[in-house]
C-alpha cells in the first residue's frame, strides 16, 4: 500500500474520530476547523486515489474498510445532532408562537364545542 495515501486515510480517520468523539461528549468543537480538515483531507485522498494501481490490493481494501466504518460512525453522529437540532428549533419556534399569541386565531378554536 502506497505509504502517503496510508498517512492521508489515517489522518482522515483521525480527524472524523475527533469530531465523532467531541459531538458524542457534548464537547464543543470549531466547525469551520473541522469542516476545513474534513475537506482538506477529501482533496488529498482524491489526489491520491489517482495513482492507485488497478490491481487489487489487499492491505488498501481492509483499511479502506476500517475508514468507511468510522465514516459510518461520524455520519451517524452528525445525523443525530442534526435531528436534535431540528427538534428543539421546533420546540423555540412553537414556544416563542404560543407565548406570542393570546389565543384569538389558534386552532384549538375551531375544536371547542361552540353553542349554537
Amino acid at each position: 500500500m502506497n505509504i502517503a495515501l496510508a498517512k492521508a486515510v489515517d489522518r482522515l480517520e483521525g480527524i472524523l474520530a475527533a469530531e465523532t468523539a467531541a459531538l458524542d461528549r457534548g464537547t464543543a468543537i470549531d466547525l469551520a476547523e473541522i469542516t476545513g480538515r474534513k475537506n482538506q483531507s477529501l482533496l488529498e485522498l482524491t489526489r491520491l486515489a489517482k495513482s492507485v494501481p488497478a490491481t487489487p490490493d489487499p492491505v488498501l481494501d481492509e483499511r479502506l474498510g476500517r475508514l468507511k466504518e468510522v465514516v459510518e460512525a461520524n455520519r451517524h453522529m452528525l445525523e443525530l445532532h442534526v435531528r436534535a437540532s431540528h427538534d428543539i428549533s421546533a420546540m423555540i419556534s412553537r414556544s416563542i408562537a404560543e407565548a406570542e399569541s393570546d389565543g384569538t386565531y389558534s386552532a384549538a378554536l375551531g375544536r371547542r364545542d361552540l353553542p349554537r
